[in-house]
């Protein structure tokens, strides 16, 4: 079965194979934001707020009675005294990762439901789910917070498509040249916060391997090239949701497909799922997103380093990258071959 067709069938509560014991399974993630519903100017209390919101969500009339106290997350923003009185005073993130409701069939239901169905069921909860949450008050001991909810930009497929689509359309229309006018599509994806361990060679390095990589990534379809960079930036975000990513031990992957299918379908796939590994407990919520800014394209304008050159460079004040340069050394040795035979050439004469 090829990935298009195995893309193509996935249900929303069906986990996706990946290699290397890997998998992508639904979950619903959603932003918390908390802001002040009075005049209290009293500090935030993480844990309170937790579990009342905890208490809130187990309860009718949402009665998420299998969520974990792990799925859902709650920190103070800093520098709450500097803020104005509606800005956010905190942030949560909360995962639903049990979406097996979603497959049982009702009372009038009387065949098995299909995978639309099945994938219209889930939006429709999920936009239920929004508005019973979008401006609750939590009163804890006299102090009122508001709460609003947002969906990562990364979880919803359909807005990520529409803004790649608004994109290359202003693109296309703000040319110059309106003879030369070709519509272009995105073929590169952005995929933030994965372990390097996951995506490197057992016993041999803790280092994402290029070769372990472009095998999982090929399950979603036919690349052309990737890049692994480490992605120490995302623990480092202003409002301190990232608490428990460590420099090092994350990476990021640029990955561009053959096809601007292959890229549709990559994106499907990974758009509101985590990562999870057999035999592992962690379940690593990643971001993803489309390449908007030509990685690949502006990459094949450096130059490419040689290895020593490489191993020579300094370490610090520069990020440390690891991509494929086939072509770049296709073209060296086809100049190369030219000036020697143009050399015997001029010899003979």
């Amino acid at each position: 079965m090829s990935a298009a067709t195995a893309i193509a069938a996935l249900r929303p509560t069906e986990p996706f194979p990946l290699p290397s014991d890997l998998s992508l399974a639904r979950r619903l993630k959603l932003l918390l934001p908390f802001s002040r519903a009075d005049l209290s100017v009293s500090p935030v209390d993480e844990w309170q707020l937790k579990s009342a919101l905890l208490a809130f969500l187990r309860n009718p009339p949402l009665s998420l009675s299998l969520l974990q106290d792990s799925d859902l997350s709650v920190s103070r923003l800093p520098d709450p005294q500097k803020r104005r009185r509606e800005d956010p005073v905190a942030s949560g993130v909360l995962y639903v990762r049990d979406l097996s409701f979603l497959n049982r069939k009702g009372d009038e239901e009387a065949e098995e439901i299909t995978r639309e169905q099945e994938e219209e069921k889930y939006l429709q909860w999920r936009s239920s789910l929004v508005e019973k949450l979008a401006g609750i008050e939590l009163n804890l001991k006299g102090v009122v917070y508001q709460m609003s909810v947002e969906i990562p930009a990364s979880d919803d497929f359909k807005a990520m498509k529409k803004s790649w689509e608004d994109f290359y359309a202003s693109e296309l229309y703000s040319s110059r040249n309106p003879v030369r006018k070709i519509a272009k599509r995105p073929d590169t994806i952005l995929v933030r916060g994965v372990p390097s361990r996951w995506f490197a060679e057992t016993r041999i390095s803790s280092k994402a391997s290029t070769l372990v990589t472009h095998t999982i990534f090929s399950a979603l379809g036919k690349i052309r090239t990737l890049n692994i960079s480490n992605d120490d930036e995302l623990g480092a975000s202003k409002d301190e949701t990232n608490k428990g990513f460590i420099s090092g031990l994350n990476c990021k992957v640029w990955v561009q497909f053959e096809s601007y299918d292959d890229f549709h379908n990559a994106m499907k796939a990974l758009c509101g799922r985590s990562l999870e590994k057999e035999g592992s407990r962690l379940k690593v919520d990643y971001e993803v997103t489309w390449d908007s800014e030509g990685f690949f394209r502006n990459a094949q304008y450096e130059p490419a380093q040689t290895k020593l050159e490489e191993r020579d460079a300094p370490v610090h004040g520069r990020k440390k990258h690891y991509t494929l340069r086939i072509e770049s050394d296709h073209r060296k040795r086809f100049r190369v071959g030219y000036s020697v035979k143009s050399c015997a050439k001029s010899f003979q004469l």
